[in-house]
């Protein structure tokens, strides 16, 4: 399934997730902030979603949950139950968990692992699905390999690994686990190029994204490491962008579906090089030919 997060594009939601199915797209990521500007209820997004034929195939972020000291863990707690009642309104079963990134988080993993097993158990109850991701700047869990390594042990069906290229691919982090990771476990992948520049990851992630084939990273090793893990989820595309903040809701999204069907022909045809694309709808033909 090709989707996309409703962060990346300018616009309301309404604006936002007519622009998403227009270009095709099937599933949306519902981006909490988008949500709350959203001037209807939850179910009125549920139904607006249905009408388009988009499926929304996650829920995001839930920031600094992990490894809490009281009262913050039990807050926390709570403060994750109101959220399944959100996500039982809108109608998804998918919600993606950040790593930590408050100073008062601790460095134990063992308390990581035992707070997203309960994380997990909890939505277990009702049917929803908990996916952990490392983001590059999280205060203990800043790589993937550590993330793998808490739904690991904590081991529970409703527990899985988010992967995001952008986040492994800004640290340099090496590959080879993702093969290693069973298929069943990797919840959810989402995708975004960058420009190669020196400058703290927070502010490159939040400025300067750009869709597969714009940037400089090597997604095509990421995909081919992906592919031997043999993960047929979603694809998604996350980017933080001022650039496609500014520009037109369905230029941009059909320019992110064009990269997702570019990023899947590299895939498929093994092209050594990722061209630079050019950003808002002067995409050629030729990048798509074998």
């Amino acid at each position: 399934m090709r989707a996309i997060a409703t962060v990346c594009l300018s616009g309301d939601l309404r604006t936002k997730l007519e622009a998403i199915a227009r270009a095709g797209f099937e599933g949306v990521e519902i981006f909490e902030n988008d949500l709350l500007s959203f001037d209807g209820s939850p179910e009125e997004v549920r139904q607006l979603c249905e009408r388009l034929g988009l499926a929304i195939v996650a829920f995001q972020p839930f920031r600094d949950f992990e490894a809490m000291p009281e009262p913050q863990r039990s807050r926390n707690l709570k403060r994750a139950e109101r959220k399944f009642d959100l996500m039982e309104q809108l109608g998804t079963d998918f919600m993606l968990v950040c790593s930590n990134v408050s100073p008062q988080a601790s460095d134990d993993m063992e308390r990581a692992v035992t707070d997203l097993r309960e994380l997990a158990e909890r939505a277990a109850r009702r049917n929803l699905r908990i996916g952990f991701e490392a983001l590059a700047w999280g205060r203990h869990i800043s790589d993937y390999r550590d993330a793998w390594e808490v739904v690991r042990r904590a081991d529970h069906p409703n527990l899985g690994v988010v992967l995001d290229s952008f986040h492994i691919l800004s640290r340099g982090h090496d590959l080879s686990t993702i093969a290693k990771i069973p298929k069943e476990k990797i919840f959810f992948v989402q995708l975004a190029d960058a420009p190669l520049l020196e400058m703290d990851v927070l502010q490159w992630s939040r400025h300067f994204r750009c869709f597969p084939g714009q940037g400089r990273l090597p997604l095509k090793d990421f995909m081919a490491a992906l592919a031997k893990s043999g993960y047929g989820g979603p694809l998604s595309l996350e980017i933080f962008s001022d650039a496609f903040r500014a520009a037109p809701a369905d230029i941009t999204a059909l320019d992110g579906l064009r990269s997702l069907i570019w990023l899947e022909h590299l895939g498929q045809h093994g092209i050594a090089d990722i061209p630079v694309m050019p950003r808002h709808g002067a995409w050629s033909n030729a990048a798509f030919e074998a």
